[in-house]
């Protein structure tokens, strides 16, 4: 399990830290954000990050930078009430999940959340914590807070997948 944090200047350094997580992600990363928009996305190693923090924390705004290094220009919103927000590619999809408005865990099988899980997709959660064991466990677990007019972002590996990813991270 590796663990490593950093602190985040503003909501534009969470967004460029979102696009060197896109690429710790991609299959081949010697692949370029600007290969991932001209292909319509790059092969992905697929994987489930959960993500953490209060509301306002930058849980969405880490996501839309993820999505700008898969080369997705359109609008990335919160999926609060639409709770996931699907996004597809030419060899991957992403879906970004937000588990806020739920009351029951066992509300989240109603999403059909078994589809989602293919291989080579990659599966972010805001509020994970809410579809307790019924969405599956994270590979990389991300933590955010507030700390002065930045962010701490605490990054942590829980799989052998997300153990690759955060050394791609860190590296």
């Amino acid at each position: 399990m590796l663990t490593n944090s950093l602190y985040l200047d503003d909501e534009a350094a969470t967004l460029e830290f979102g696009k060197v997580l896109a690429k710790a992600t991609f299959q081949n990363p010697a692949s370029s954000v600007a290969s991932a928009a001209a292909e319509s996305g790059i092969p992905s190693v697929g994987g489930v990050i959960h993500l953490h923090g209060d509301l306002g924390a930058g849980k969405t705004s880490l996501t839309r930078g993820l999505m700008r290094g898969y080369g997705y220009e359109g609008a990335v919103k919160s999926p609060t009430y639409t709770l996931v927000e699907p996004y597809e590619f030419k060899y991957c999809n992403i879906y970004h999940f937000d588990l806020y408005r739920l009351s029951d865990p066992e509300e989240v099988e109603y999403l059909g959340t078994d589809d989602y899980f293919a291989a080579s997709n990659l599966c972010i959660f805001e509020w994970a914590e809410r579809g307790s064991n019924i969405i599956p466990p994270a590979d990389l677990r991300i933590n955010i807070e507030l700390e002065g007019t930045g962010r701490r972002l605490s990054c942590q590996s829980l799989s052998e997948k997300g153990e690759l990813i955060a050394k791609r991270l860190w590296n």
